[in-house]
């Protein structure tokens, strides 16, 4: 069908290769080739789709079997009867023959019933400095057909050495790059595995706006379309759609989980409730499972059997087939495009039958992603799933939902892991479910832990399996823990033009929001640096992964500073010099650290899912130079092909006790309001002397408000004094006062701490050391 073409430029130029017999080795960057053995195809991959991106001259010397690829940066030498690359040398002078060796994973699939750290997949990045990338079983894209290929070999060696980020740029060049993600995606999301009624469902949304807890996406789990088919409609309606055995159990024990058509004893009137939702400037996604096909109860089943050519009498099963082009057309103009023009705005595809489909060779989770994206491309929003990685390229396919982890600490100690690591294959945009969505046990202090990693995370879906007793509302925890989740909940609102403006630099540059610290600084500290990861190009987040230590009452994480930084706590203001630290945090503060020169662009409020353009700004600025740009467009059309958006460009200078901030905005100032309230927070400076453009304010450095129409502002603060850590005499008496444990025996271990040069106990809690030891490490950090 046209409207599954894509445009692609697979073809790489004759000049650009080199063959010997039956082995083609393509030079398509100075750091990666291809080599093919076989059947050669310039034809687009499910992986590869463009291979002229880029024309570097090499040259090509030939010494008996072995002709070695000289780019000026990396020689490969290749076999040219067998097509194996023997070695790489590349721009250290390093030969490397190994290249399995020292790869730094990617991701995988699915952490569906996962308890803890699993295998990744081999990533595109290696420590060695090759990683390689075997397209040989990937399908052939040639028009409108998935094509199976010839025997073949078809593989590409990436030799970037520790250029990480220039690695996974390419990868984009070669695949495609990551689309530009809708504003709403990057709020707060309610989903829940659970069969609502339609009044329980408004007043559960209804609760969030009254509680003035900002959500933008809510989710109906399968339980919107029925599920008790046999119940409902007889044993006809288990009919399944295939003759292999296996499918045929899997499918019989998931009869319900697939349907199209609203169960009307739970929503009576679901227009009216997709109507509400929108209103209340909800965006609505549903869940499906597709694998089970169109049966004869469904609302959509005549119209399915008319475009398909069945018979709707014999009451036979629509089977699900993505290589039949009247079902393709069938599924998407019959059975989803009344819903989506009725407000549903997108689809969490759920597929869990298995690799096989009708197509040889072809994972129906790539096809369902692939085909549900490019159905979108002409509906005037950008096009969005909610599904499952279906391998190396689907980062072109967002969001990413990671399935159905089980809920302890140790699978949120490796989400966090996992998902700074996916970069390295180039997936950028995961979803786990925060809180974890199965069995565990009650504690609320993992709840609020694994939200504060969501509220830092690509996307905050706060989630949960069909129970009772496992709801996520912030109100189904102890008071205290509520507030504090509450707090968390309108910060990740407040972070939106943050994170957005990252995710125009992930489409255009391909740049991570979460970030491996080796991506920054090769340094062997960065790679043992599992649990810390860059959220942006701003922030550093090094997340509390650990239940808290009882006596104490904080919990500990590590934090690494690579030399030459100075990290600044968001939330308690403690500055970190260089060096390696076990830090130690109560509930409410998640260790999130603004470098030097940091521009943090926030909303004012978060009292509401307000997304509009109007909305005030806070801008946080944390002393030193640095430089960001700020992304504004409508949020989800795809006007900002044809450069309908703004880009509002922040410097930071600092000089001595003076600060020198700028801002002016580029491209369609149509996209920003005439006048808009902009608040600068010098989050840092103490007190000092503000200026804009040049009149003196007497605004505090932490309050500089602006009227701003997009031209160029000019804010100086002369006469800076910096803060800097607390009084450690003062800092170390309000933590040990806080340290639950009997009177006595804290007036004992403790009454020598004052002395800074004095050892900690020995005989006190663990826990409580440390927190006295970090606080003797921040009062030698530099003032300012």
């Amino acid at each position: 069908m046209r409207r599954f073409n894509i445009a692609t430029a697979s073809k790489t130029v004759p000049e650009q290769t080199v063959i010997f017999g039956s082995v083609r080795v393509s030079v398509l960057t100075p750091y990666l080739i291809r080599v093919e053995t076989g059947e050669f195809t310039d034809e687009a991959t499910q992986c590869v789709w463009y291979r002229d991106f880029m024309r570097p001259t090499f040259t090509v010397a030939e010494k008996g079997a072995l002709a070695v690829i000289d780019t000026g940066k990396v020689r490969f030498a290749v076999n040219v009867k067998s097509g194996k690359v023997v070695y790489i040398v590349g721009e250290n002078g390093v030969k490397i023959k190994n290249y399995a060796s020292g790869n730094l994973r990617g991701t995988r699939r699915t952490l569906d019933m996962c308890s803890g750290a699993v295998p990744l997949e081999r990533g595109l990045v290696s420590r060695r400095g090759v990683a390689v990338l075997d397209d040989s079983r990937s399908l052939v894209l040639k028009g409108e057909a998935i094509l199976a290929r010839e025997k073949c070999t078809d593989k590409y060696y990436f030799a970037y050495g520790n250029r990480y980020r220039e690695c996974i740029s390419d990868f984009y060049k070669l695949t495609g790059a990551t689309p530009l993600v809708p504003k709403f995606a990057f709020g707060n999301w309610w989903s829940r595995y659970k069969a609502y009624t339609q009044e329980e469902y408004r007043a559960l949304m209804q609760r969030f706006i009254d509680e003035k807890i900002p959500v933008t996406v809510a989710t109906i789990d399968m339980d919107w379309h029925w599920v008790n088919v046999t119940e409902k409609f007889g044993a006809a309606a288990r009919a399944i759609p295939t003759d292999n055995l296996r499918d045929k159990l899997i499918y019989r024990h998931m009869s319900g989980w697939t349907g199209y058509s609203w169960n009307t004893e739970l929503f009576p009137d679901y227009r009216e409730l997709l109507k509400w939702l929108n209103d209340r400037n909800f965006k609505v996604t549903l869940n499906i499972h597709p694998a089970q096909g169109i049966r004869f109860f469904e609302d959509c089943y005549k119209d399915v059997c008319a475009v398909v050519g069945k018979d709707p009498a014999k009451k036979e099963v629509v089977p699900f087939r993505l290589g039949d082009e009247k079902f393709l057309e069938a599924y998407f103009d019959v059975v989803h495009r009344p819903y989506e023009n009725e407000g549903v705005r997108f689809w969490w595809i759920d597929w869990q039958q298995g690799k096989n489909s009708d197509v040889p060779g072809l994972d129906p989770l790539w096809g369902l992603n692939h085909y549900h994206m490019l159905d979108q491309k002409d509906s005037g929003k950008r096009p969005l799933i909610l599904s499952r990685y279906a391998g190396i390229g689907s980062h072109r396919y967002p969001l990413g939902f990671s399935g159905d982890t089980m809920i302890n600490w140790r699978s949120l100690r490796f989400q966090p892991y996992m998902t700074a690591t996916a970069t390295n294959a180039g997936y950028t945009w995961w979803s786990h479910d925060i809180g974890g969505h199965q069995r565990g046990y009650k504690d609320d202090e993992l709840y609020l832990r694994w939200l504060q990693f969501g509220v830092f995370s690509p996307v905050n879906r706060l989630h949960s399996t069909s129970n009772e007793f496992m709801g996520k509302e912030p109100w189904k925890c102890r008071g205290y823990v509520e507030k504090i989740a509450i707090d968390y909940l309108r910060f990740r609102h407040r972070l939106i033009p943050y994170i957005y403006s990252i995710n125009y630099l992930t489409h255009t540059e391909g740049r991570a929001l979460c970030e491996p610290m080796y991506y920054s600084y090769d340094e062997e500290e960065a790679y043992r640096a599992r649990n810390q990861y860059s959220f942006g190009t701003e922030l550093v987040v090094a997340p509390v992964t650990e239940h808290s230590d009882g006596r104490a009452g904080l919990a500990g994480t590590d934090l690494w500073v690579p030399e030459g930084e100075r990290y600044t706590d968001i939330f308690t203001g403690r500055i970190y010099a260089p060096g390696k630290y076990r830090i130690y945090r109560d509930l409410q503060d998640e260790p999130v650290f603004a470098r030097a020169g940091s521009i943090i662009p926030l909303y004012r409020n978060a009292d509401s899912n307000d997304l509009s353009l109007k909305q005030p700004l806070e801008i946080w600025l944390y002393s030193g130079d640095g430089s960001f740009d700020m992304y504004d467009d409508d949020g989800d059309s795809e006007a900002y092909v044809k450069g309908v958006y703004a880009l509002t460009r922040m410097k930071l200078v600092r000089n001595g006790n003076k600060l020198i901030f700028t801002m002016f905005t580029e491209g369609n100032k149509r996209m920003i309001p005439a006048e808009r309230l902009i608040y600068l927070n010098f989050r840092d400076v103490v007190s000092g002397k503000v200026s804009v453009n040049g009149a003196r304010r007497k605004s505090a450095p932490n309050e500089v408000e602006i009227v701003y129409d997009g031209s160029e502002v000019t804010v100086v603060i002369d006469n800076c004094v910096f803060a800097a850590n607390r009084d450690y005499k003062e800092a170390v008496t309000d933590l040990v006062s806080c340290f639950q444990m009997s009177n006595a025996r804290k007036t004992a271990l403790f009454r020598k701490v004052f002395d800074i040069g004095s050892a900690i106990p020995s005989g006190a809690p663990r826990a409580c050391r440390e927190a006295i030891e970090e606080l003797r490490c921040l009062s030698s950090a530099k003032k300012g």
